[in-house]
């Protein structure tokens, strides 16, 4: 087989069109998948400094999933401030440590669950 040929065959993942029922199983594995791991487990935490309302999730203690309901950069100050420093819209990666608070205090007073395992305090870097 020419190298040609196994670029026009290669696919991230199989091609089940052969076998519908294989391609329906592997739609609805996806389907859940999307729901388990891109939208359950949520809770709203709000920003105790700015009010700011955020989606978290808790995998455990060291890991936390944050999605932004609105940008960042227009509801946040410290992330507003940010951005006018450094010129532009990227978000920068250690986020607003007023909301990292909220989050940790909801862990501890309990609105904010962690997976069975973890310890109850937050770990502090």
């Amino acid at each position: 087989m020419s190298a040609s040929t196994r670029r026009s065959r290669w696919a991230k993942s199989p091609d089940f069109s052969q076998w519908p029922e294989r391609a329906e199983a592997v739609a609805a594995q996806t389907a859940i998948d999307k729901i388990n791991y891109l939208e359950s487990g949520q809770h709203e935490v709000q920003c105790h400094e700015c009010g700011t309302c955020v989606l978290v999730r808790k995998n455990s203690l060291s890991h936390t999933s944050v999605q932004w309901q609105d940008d960042p950069d227009t509801v946040c100050p410290t992330f507003r401030e940010t951005a006018s420093l450094r010129g532009s819209s990227i978000t920068p990666r250690e986020g607003c440590p007023r909301l990292r608070e909220s989050i940790d205090r909801a862990v501890l007073d309990g609105t904010l669950p962690v997976p069975d395992g973890s310890p109850t305090r937050p770990a502090r870097s």
